[in-house]
């Protein structure tokens, strides 16, 4: 059997990409390479030459990004098997390649794409820098979905589009105080559940709908969250979904097993159920989708939801 990085190696070379894509190392526009610029992201400075034609991006966040800035990537990793892209940018993706999963990407289908930017986060993808490196120039964020500007901007940067990525930044903040506002947040708790097949999720203000709800007034309560914005529950600390409203989500979507059944037997006395105040919203948009692109249907979401009742 070929160990897999002899495979890999072994693909860089037929297609005479190791050395030809390698990323830069900072050190400024050079004669042979006029109009370039350099990115400084979590791994130190990458160089490249020109703005990339040739995307491929390995995290959820980075491909939001991308797209909301115009560039459809070449190719992009998924959450999970048979998963496919976030169905809000699936419509915008279907010249776009699969290149693995964001936990484990395929490094051959990469080499296959011919990139020459590649884009990932260093919290997921750190062992990988250097073989990513020699296939093209790499860009990572430091982090995943927690502090999701953090990625967007990185992903801004490595296409040379910042001001641009600043403005829809800026955009998706304003529009949603207005409809906080509009939706009366302010003033309101709320929880945001994510149902497992044993256990469940809280979410807080420093996840990605976290910081959604937040900007639009909602108050995630002051609770130990754990590096990620989250807490980890079993179906017995039910009462932990406090929220006036609460907003959950159940890949399975199936209400008779799991977790989400067993909270379901336990949830009745709490205030969101005892009002009406309990919707399913899409585990793809608020749990993957992650950028400025998913905040802006978040924020659809939670002014449907309030419309409804």
């Amino acid at each position: 059997m070929i160990r897999p990085f002899a495979r890999f190696v072994a693909v860089l070379l037929v297609l005479g990409t190791a050395v030809g894509c390698g990323a830069g190392t900072g050190t400024g526009t050079g004669p042979e390479e006029p109009g370039g610029y350099t990115v400084t992201h979590a791994m130190g400075e990458t160089r490249l030459p020109a703005r990339p034609a040739r995307v491929v991006v390995l995290d959820s966040p980075h491909l939001d990004a991308l797209v909301a800035l115009g560039t459809v990537p070449v190719g992009a990793s998924v959450s999970a098997a048979g998963a496919g892209y976030p169905p809000y940018l699936a419509d915008r993706l279907t010249g776009t390649e699969p290149t693995g999963l964001i936990a484990e990407p395929d490094l051959e289908a990469v080499v296959r794409l011919r990139p020459d930017l590649i884009i990932g986060s260093a919290v997921r993808h750190r062992p990988l820098y250097e073989q990513l490196s020699r296939i093209a120039p790499t860009v990572f964020s430091v982090g995943s979905g927690t502090d999701w500007e953090e990625q967007a901007r990185v992903t801004a940067d490595a296409v040379d589009a910042r001001p641009r990525m600043e403005e829809l930044l800026s955009g998706w903040r304003e529009r949603a105080a207005t409809v906080g506002r509009e939706v009366g947040a302010p003033g309101r708790t709320a929880s945001i559940v994510r149902f497992r097949p044993e256990s469940f999720r809280l979410y807080g203000p420093r996840s990605f709908s976290g910081s959604v709800l937040t900007a639009m007034g909602y108050d995630l309560g002051d609770r130990p969250w754990n590096e990620y914005s989250m807490i980890e529950s079993a179906p017995e600390l039910a009462g932990s979904i406090d929220g006036d409203v609460v907003f959950f989500t159940d890949r399975a979507q199936d209400p008779s097993s799991g977790s989400r059944a067993a909270v379901a037997r336990l949830w009745v006395p709490l205030p969101a159920v005892r009002a009406g105040a309990v919707h399913e919203v899409d585990d793809e948009t608020w749990m993957v989708g992650i950028g400025v692109l998913g905040a802006e249907r978040v924020i659809d979401e939670v002014r449907e939801r309030a419309a409804a009742g």
